[in-house]
């Protein structure tokens, strides 16, 4: 008798986008469930088939299904991670910098790339969500992931906070986050002097051990939290919004962590 009655198929059918799921994650690893013979496959193929031709609308909410797991999950692997690695979150390294009140209750940590026309976009609004929220503040993380002149420009970022300080960074992060010219050693040198800073200092301090370490932490935290882009944003360790966001996005995000 097969594995299947007649009388197990109501029930079966009520399952299927369950089932489809089970299958479609069966098939994404490669693997075969040796708890079923193959005749009994072979009918569950049939069965699947058979009511995918009545109602089509299964597939789709077995796929739904499976990308709502898949999100679950998500949440809960970047939620666990933003646990273990809060201190580091919350912490800001030398060569980063704080853009707001240093003490503020409330941290958003930015993670970007100097030449993400995205992170450029959104400066403005950063600026302005620190001047409207006294009890915000913005720690900056340089990550370079878009090739060789990130790079050598996050280095003048993280190199100029060893000359001034936080006010020394944002100067020379404008002046190259601003700039529309191709970035090489001698546009950063004019940039620096362009921002009051000491280019020849910047220039040996980029290949320096504490600039190198910087934008190691920086893109290994970035890995462990499992950020995928830039910009990417947490809020108090709590929470991410990963891509651009505009000012009132930042602020509902902000109040969210505040009220939560």
């Amino acid at each position: 008798m097969s594995f299947f009655s007649s009388r197990s198929l109501p029930g079966l059918r009520t399952a299927l986008p369950a089932g489809i799921g089970l299958m479609l994650a069966l098939s994404s690893t490669a693997r075969a469930d040796d708890s079923f013979t193959p005749a009994q496959r072979k009918e569950i193929v049939t069965i699947v088939r058979d009511a995918l031709k009545t109602d089509p609308s299964i597939l789709s909410d077995a796929i739904t299904a499976l990308r709502a797991g898949a999100e679950a999950q998500e949440q809960t692997r970047t939620r666990d991670a933003l646990v273990a690695h809060r201190a580091a979150l919350t912490t800001p390294a030398p060569t980063d910098a704080i853009l707001g009140a240093p003490n503020a209750r409330t941290t958003v940590i930015e993670f970007y790339d100097p030449r993400c026309p995205y992170c450029r976009k959104v400066l403005a609004d950063l600026d302005r969500l620190v001047h409207d929220d006294p009890n915000v503040r913005i720690v900056e993380k340089v990550i370079p992931v878009l090739g060789p002149a990130s790079v050598l420009t996050a280095q003048a970022i993280a190199a100029s906070a060893l000359q001034g300080g936080h006010d020394a960074y944002f100067r020379m992060q404008r002046a190259i986050m601003t700039d529309t010219t191709k970035p090489d050693t001698a546009r950063i040198r004019l940039l620096a002097k362009q921002a009051g800073l000491d280019a020849d200092r910047l220039v040996a301090d980029m290949a320096g051990p504490a600039v190198a370490a910087t934008l190691r932490a920086n893109s290994e935290l970035a890995e462990a939290i499992h950020l995928e882009g830039t910009p990417t944003f947490v809020f108090d360790a709590r929470y991410v919004i990963p891509g651009a966001v505009d000012y009132d996005g930042l602020k509902a995000a902000v109040d969210k962590t505040r009220h939560n």
